[in-house]
Formats: C-alpha cells, structure tokens, sequence
C-alpha cells in the first residue's frame, strides 16, 4: 500500500502495528506507475497541494486522511480527485484494516486481531 505524506510523520493516521506492507513517499517521490499500481493509496491531506500539481488520474483505492477532525471542506477535495473515502485521525481503523487486506487478497490478515472490538463500519463517503 502506498502512503503519500509530506509530513514528518510517517504514519499520519497510525498503521504502524498493520501487517500490510506500507511505502510511505511524500508527493513529489512517488511515480505515476507506483500509484497506479498499489492496491490501496492513502493520501495525508496536509499533501492534497502537492498531490493535485502532480496531475494523478482518478483510481479506485485513494482514501483521504484527514488530520483536522473539524475541517469539512476535505469532503470537497476529496470528491474532485475522486477518492473512495475521508478518514479521521483517532477514528477507529477497524474499516481501514479490513480494506486494506481486501486489496492485499487478504494475504497479511490476522483475523483474529480485525474481527475483535465490533463493527467494521466504513467511514463516510467522499461525497458532497
């Protein structure tokens, strides 16, 4: 999974104890074909700037972290580069961990650790 983040931090939402494999670049590093070619792309939204000079196509699999829980215009940037999802930081990953073995063919589940602590609901759509 590619994690796109100019911060410092490199785990913007905390996926650091996740078994996925995570390739953590900021904006200008990554190439076109690595981002089309993960299976998931979680994009900081402190990069939305960087991310949209660089002219991605729309893919399936982008979802937005979102490190302001109060900013509600990140449903609108995510919409117009077309991402699947807005996640909070702090909000409960227990969605985010099931997608991301989804798009993995569940080769790094460890379902005993997914399926505990209720409902994997998703999070809201990025939808206006």
């Amino acid at each position: 999974m590619l994690v796109i983040s100019d911060s410092a931090h490199n785990d913007p939402i905390g996926l650091e104890p996740c078994p996925v494999p995570l390739r953590h670049l900021p904006s200008p590093l990554f190439s076109t074909e690595e981002y089309q070619q993960a299976p998931l792309v979680l994009l900081d939204d402190r990069s939305y700037t960087s991310f949209t000079l660089r002219h991605m196509p729309h893919r399936l699999g982008l979802i937005i972290v979102a490190a302001d829980p109060d900013d509600s215009t990140v449903y609108h940037r995510a919409v117009a580069i077309g991402a699947e999802a807005v996640l909070r930081a702090g909000q409960d990953l227990s969605w985010l961990h099931l997608r991301l073995h989804s798009a993995t063919d569940c080769r790094y589940a460890h379902w005993e650790a997914l399926l505990t602590g209720g409902p994997a609901d998703p999070p809201p759509p990025a939808t206006s």
